[in-house]
This record gives structure tokens, sequence and C-alpha cells, in this order.
């Protein structure tokens, strides 16, 4: 449904979206969808992105609605449909598994027929489906459901059984003559026939061989006992071998002429299966969204990126496997269609989390693009400003490829052609890189590939090295990306860097809160801020002695010179972003009503317009036409219409029933 767009794939790892596709993978109903799924990459064609998304958003309702996709029965058959194709034979077990999609196919096709005009999307991506469920009905009708061909499959397989059965009658009866023969019975070694392949053979013992005339199929471990099938039976067994081939013929024959129907059928059903995969992957999104309270984002191409109480799904996903680790634990019972992301067992390439105490993700904004393309972020460790570039990064390729975003409505994404990232402590082992080296070789490797089109994350800008020489290279990388004119997201430890968004109009601070009273971070996001240092409160609580603490506050106003006129100017800039928020809040509410009265006039219009077209359709009846009579929930034919009365004489089942107009509805001829 995309074109593909190679996205730097460093950077698709360090955001864990290989993770999200498995989350999306279990929520998908076959095969067909979960390998899509598996595959899904982001695009940059904002029409495709945005016809996508709205169908998934159609399907969250439909299914919302109570009217999912019937998937029952779908199997990944190309390769057995090209088999047939091409004139191979089919095996039975191959064809009940192509009946149980074709019989997928018919579901599907009422599926759409029973769509109203809601979900138009939905019923248009299903339109080239066939109903081709009387093939599956010719293959159920000749094989049973253990791959077994049917007597009932052809004239000629019915009467060789027949003779089969006739044969095997009196071969039984032939032994039990036998049986009953008292001079027999004394050479046997016990009183008994048994079955040595399709042969039914008496055991004899080895000193009287010479009694029994008959052939021996084979001795016993110990040689005392010969197996003998009597000469008469032989006989018996000879033309019974006839029939068997006879019979083995004839389900081939009807195996070649199944599998030949399933051929002319080949390039539909292909189709079908095709069409069927990718409603199969839009379920698996829709799924996905309603299950991760995930909205539809605003597309588009003027760089604008909103985030509202945005979530990161894959941390969402391991709170909720520690929270559902109950008194059941792992072992406990599960719903078998409890989707993977919820079960208590993670997806290949999910580590759990220490057993503690259950959390909750918390909900970050995120803006840029309009007033600023930088984010300068600033906190403690363990403050959550890796989470906030890995939420930022991450959900704007889940928009790119066509999902639903952990994000509240009315969040909006742009379109990127490239998402790249710097995220984490890595060393370079095959390059014997330092943990330096290897930041500043992705660092150029970024520098080369952003353009204004682009999102760069860079997590600790400037670490790991001097600090003074760390803050003047990371202003310079800043300027640098402000030169590209990219969104850009960075996060710093360094003070020297909490200053460069003062003098620069294109950039902006941000801070994650920290709780001063319980020396925890609150995980929030405050654009507009900057991270202050909180040593010095933190070891005030810790009850470090006053003489260290008021030392340690003389060296920082030393260096903090310029301090009242930095907090006066942040506190301008904290006024402007608070008032540029709520701004953006009154448009996006504003928005929200206008949208809303829109879809309620197209909404009305469209009643209007389907209640015109009803009314002239029903002043057009005539006799022997086809109607649905709403009281019985059923078709029937029009005898005749008396159109004073506004009443219809029509058809239903073995009655004719006298029904009001208005409670008959046209059907297609």
């Amino acid at each position: 449904m995309f074109d593909v767009v190679m996205m730097d794939a460093h950077s698709l790892e360090l955001l864990e979206f290989e993770k999200v596709r498995e989350l999306l993978a279990g929520y998908a109903a076959c095969a067909l969808g979960k390998e899509l799924a598996r595959a899904v990459e982001p695009s940059t064609d904002p029409a495709k992105i945005r016809a996508s998304l709205a169908l998934v958003t159609e399907m969250g309702e439909a299914i919302g609605q109570g009217q999912a996709p019937p998937f029952g029965g779908l199997h990944d058959v190309r390769m057995l449909v090209r088999r047939a194709a091409i004139g191979a034979v089919l095996a039975a077990e191959q064809l009940l598994e192509v009946a149980e999609t074709l019989t997928c196919t018919g579901n599907m096709f009422r599926y759409r027929m029973r769509l109203d005009g809601r979900f138009q999307r939905l019923a248009d991506v299903l339109t080239p489906i066939e109903d081709l469920g009387p093939v599956a009905k010719s293959i159920t009708g000749c094989i049973d459901s253990r791959a077994h061909v049917l007597d009932m499959a052809s004239r000629e397989l019915a009467q060789v059984r027949q003779q089969l059965a006739e044969v095997d009658e009196r071969v039984q009866n032939q032994i039990k003559r036998l049986l009953r023969d008292p001079e027999l019975r004394k050479i046997l070694r016990y009183p008994n026939a048994t079955v040595s392949g399709d042969h039914y053979v008496l055991p004899v013992a080895v000193n009287h061989r010479h009694k029994l005339q008959g052939v021996v199929h084979r001795t016993s471990s110990t040689g005392e006992t010969v197996f003998i099938e009597p000469a008469g039976v032989a006989s018996l067994s000879a033309e019974r071998a006839v029939l068997k081939g006879a019979e083995e013929r004839e389900i081939q024959r009807i195996l070649r002429r199944l599998t030949g129907e399933v051929g002319r059928v080949a390039r539909p059903l292909t189709h079908a299966i095709e069409v069927m995969a990718q409603l199969d992957f839009v379920s698996a999104k829709a799924r996905f969204a309603r299950d991760y309270d995930m909205y539809e984002p605003e597309i588009n191409t003027e760089g604008r990126l909103w985030l509202r109480q945005a979530r990161h799904p894959v941390l969402e996903f391991l709170f909720r496997a520690q929270r559902s680790t109950g008194p059941a634990g792992p072992g406990g019972a599960e719903s078998a269609n409890t989707p993977r992301s919820q079960q208590n067992e993670a997806p290949a390439g999910f580590s759990s989390l220490p057993e503690a105490e259950p959390r909750s993700v918390v909900p970050i904004d995120v803006r840029m693009g309009q007033a600023f393309n930088m984010l300068v972020i600033t906190g403690p460790n363990t403050g959550g400003k890796t989470v906030t570039l890995k939420t930022t990064g991450l959900l704007c390729l889940m928009a790119q490829s066509g999902m639903a975003i952990p994000a509240g409505q009315g969040s909006t994404v742009p379109v990127f052609h490239q998402v790249l990232a710097d995220i984490g402590d890595e060393q370079s082992l095959e390059q014997s890189l330092s943990t330096f080296s290897s930041h500043m070789s992705r660092i150029a490797s970024i520098l080369r590939l952003a353009d204004k089109e682009s999102l760069v994350l860079l997590d600790e800008l400037g670490a790991g090295t001097d600090p003074a020489e760390g803050a003047a290279l990371g202003r310079a990388i800043l300027d640098e990306l402000d030169r590209t004119g990219c969104l850009a997201m960075v996060t710093t430890h360094l003070g020297d860097l909490k200053t460069y968004a003062f003098t620069n109009e294109h950039a902006e601070n941000a801070a994650v809160e920290f709780d001063v009273e319980t020396l925890r971070p609150t995980y929030r996001l405050q654009i507009g801020q900057f991270g202050m240092s909180n040593a010095l409160k933190i070891a005030r609580r810790l009850k470090l002695p006053r003489d260290l603490l008021r030392r340690a506050q003389h060296y920082l106003r030393r260096r903090q010179r310029r301090a009242p006129e930095m907090a006066k100017l942040q506190l301008l800039r904290e006024e402007a972003e608070k008032a540029r928020a709520e701004a953006l809040s009154a448009q996006h509410e504003a928005e929200q009503q206008r949208e809303a009265y829109r879809q309620k006039l197209v909404s009305l219009e469209r009643e209007a317009e389907d209640a015109t077209v009803l009314r002239e359709a029903r002043a057009k009846l005539q006799a022997n036409d086809p109607v649905r009579v709403e009281p019985f929930d059923k078709a029937g034919r029009i005898v005749r219409v008396d159109f004073k009365r506004n009443v219809a004489l029509v058809s239903v089942g073995l009655g004719q029933w006298e029904i009001p107009l208005d409670e008959v509805f046209p059907l297609a001829k």
C-alpha cells in the first residue's frame, strides 16, 4: 500500500520500530496479515498515508460496531493455486485448505454487501473480491473434513467401492468358514486371523505348513509361526487389488477435476487473497489502535509536529505485562482470542521488566515546527529525556506507516523523509572506537543525511569529553542542524548548552520535571523551561553539612553572574510559551467543533440524498421486482403496488403480505 522509503536502518533499530511491528503482528488474524505487519515500512507520500490512516479509523469504527471482517478459513494458498493453474494435481488435504479460503471469499463478499454508507472505504477495498464459494462447495461435496474422498464424488467411485465392499464381505465369509473347520483349528497357533498389509492371513505352526494351501506372507520372529493367506482368499485378494487400483485411478480423476476448478479461478482467488491479506493488515492496525487508545494524527507537509499526551507503545506494553502478572501468574487461564500484546509472554525481541511496583506511562506533550524547529531538553538522569526522544521518533514512524499513534486527538505529524537518531551509550568494538568517538561518527553521518524534511534526535549531546569542549562542539552541531532547517530534539547535561535557545530564535528549551520533595522525576516535559540544577536542593534534603552547602552555593554564584538576567529572560520565554500553548489549544478546539459541524452537515446531506434515491426507487417498483421486507428481514418479490394507499403486496416465502411501502426496500435486479 506504500511507496517504500529507505529510512535509516540504524535509527529504526534505536527507536525500537521492530518491536512495534511485532506488537502489530500479534493483532493479525492470519499469517498473511502478520507477514505484512512485520514488513511494514514508513512512507513519504502524504496522500497515501492519509488514505491508509482514514481506512484504519474506518475499520476501527466497524469493529466497534460489531462489523469486523470474517477472516475465518483464510490461508496463504497462493502457491497451491499457482500449481493448480499450471495443471498439477493437488492432494485432498491441499484442496480442503483451498476450499476454506474459497469459503472465506464468499463470506467476505457478503460482508461487503452488508456494509452501509459509513464504511465506503472498506467497501471499496473489498470490491475486487468475488464470491468463489460455489467452488468450495464442489470440493467439500467430494472430500470430507478428514481429507477422505466421498463415495458421492462420482458414480464410478461409488460403484467401485460397492464392489470392494462385496469382495471384502466374501473374504470375511471365507475366513470365518475356515476358522470354523475343526481340523484347521488344530494347526493354528491361535484361533484368529490377522492382517499383513492388505491380506488376511492365518497363523499356522511351522511344522504344519504343508497342511494349508496358500501364500506365505511372513514368519514370526521366533520362526515357529508362518502367516499364510489361504488359496481361496488369495484369489479374492487379487480381485480386490484390481478394484483398489480402479478406486485410486478414480480418486485421482476426481482430484484432477477439482484441481481444474481451482485452476480456473486462480486469478480472482489470488487477487482476493492479496486483498484480504491487506484487509487483515488494516484490521490489525485498527485492533492495535483500539487496544492502546490510539488516534489518527493529522498529516501535514509544513513541518508542524504536535504530539498531545503521547505515550511510548513498547513501554506501555511492558508496563501492562508487569501489571497483568497477578495471582494467577503466567500460567493462569488466558483467552485464546487475547492478542499477544495483552498476554504475559512478550513477543520476540522484548524483555520483561523486573518485578517491581506496577507503573504507568506518563504522557508527554511535544511541539515543534511552528515558533521553533529545535528543542534542547535538559533534566536529571532517569528523568525521561531519552524516552521523550524515542517516543517522538517512534510515533512519527508509526504515523508514516499508516498507523494510529498513542497520542491524544488533534495530534499532528509532518512527513519526514528521514528520521535520524543517535541514542544510548554505544561502543563500536569492530572499529575500536570509544563511546565519544562512536557518537561523533554517528553524528557526522546524520549531518550528511539531514535536510529540511528530516527529524534529528540526539541524546546527551557533548557528553563523553571535556565539558567546555563538549559544549562548544555541541553548539556548533546545533548551528549546523539549524542551518539545514530540520526539526531536531537534543538532550544534554551541559549547562552551557542550556543557554543556546536564548541566542537562537529557532530553538527552544524544554525540561523534564523533577520533584525535589520526593527526589524523583515526574517524567513530564515542560517546553519553555530548562532543567535547573537540583544538586544543592537534593544535598540539603540529604542533610549534608551546612558549611559545605554554603561553600558550594558561593562557588555556584561565582559561575552564574548572569543568573538574574537569564532568570528574567527565562520567565519571559515561559510566559510566551504558555500563551502560545493556550492559543494552540483554543485553535484545536475550534477546529474540532468546525469538523464536527462539517461531518454533521455531510451526514444530513447524505441522509437526504439516500431518502430521495429510496423514494424514487419505490416509485418505480413493478411486479416481480426483488425487495427486502423490513418486518420479516427477508427478501421477497413485488406482486403489485398500490401507490394511492402507499402499500405493496409482497411475496415472502410461501405467503403474500400487504406491507406499507415505507417498510419495503428495493434490491438490485
